[in-house]
C-alpha cells in the first residue's frame, strides 16, 4: 500500500520512538460505536428500476467483490452523496 506525506510521517515517528498509541477513553469509544451505528442504519427502503444490463453489471460487480448487490448499490450512493465518487474525464 502507497502511504502519502502525513502516513510516511506518522510512520517515521512511530519508529523512532517519537510517538505512542494510547488506549482510547471509553468515552471516546461510545461516541464512535454510536457514530458507526448511525452510520450503517439501514432505515430506509426504496425501489428503483435499472436495466437488465446495469443490473448484470452490478451483480457481477459484486460477485467479484463477494458482497450482496444491494450492498453495492448502497454503498455507492453513499460515496456519492459523501463526495468521494471521482468523475473520470
Amino acid at each position: 500500500m502507497k502511504l502519502n506525506q502525513e502516513q510516511r510521517e506518522i510512520e517515521a515517528l512511530l519508529e523512532n520512538d517519537e510517538l505512542s498509541l494510547t488506549k482510547p477513553s471509553k468515552k471516546l469509544l461510545g461516541n464512535l460505536r454510536s457514530a458507526a451505528e448511525k452510520t450503517f442504519r439501514k432505515d430506509r427502503r426504496i425501489n428503483i428500476r435499472l436495466s437488465e444490463r446495469d443490473m448484470a453489471g452490478i451483480q457481477r460487480v459484486a460477485a467479484a467483490k463477494g458482497i450482496p448487490y444491494q450492498s453495492l448499490i448502497s454503498g455507492l450512493i453513499h460515496q456519492y452523496v459523501e463526495g468521494d465518487l471521482i468523475h473520470k474525464s
